[in-house]
């Protein structure tokens, strides 16, 4: 399912919380809310934000990291990856 990044996490959606707050997030991302290599909010502050816990929130985060959107820095935060420009499609 998509998200905007204006969307809410609904406690009755399909998808389970973690995936919609990661959803949330990549199109919040894609919006370009946070720049490349500074920290985005700290799972306090998004559990707070969205109303989840900080195992929910840490959870969206790997999700993120794991598609190469994110990093994590021990002990200084989650940064913004750079992201490769897509490559072009093949002509026909």
């Amino acid at each position: 399912m998509e998200y905007g990044p204006d969307d809410q996490v609904e406690r009755d959606a399909p998808d389970a919380p973690f995936q919609q707050l990661a959803g949330i997030l990549r199109a919040r991302l894609k919006r370009g809310d946070w720049k490349t290599n500074r920290a985005i909010p700290g799972e306090n502050a998004l559990a707070d934000e969205y109303g989840l816990s900080r195992p929910t929130v840490r959870r969206a985060i790997a999700a993120l990291a794991d598609e190469g959107l994110l990093y994590a820095l021990s002990g200084r935060g989650t940064y913004v990856a750079e992201q490769k420009p897509e490559a072009p499609a093949p002509d026909a």
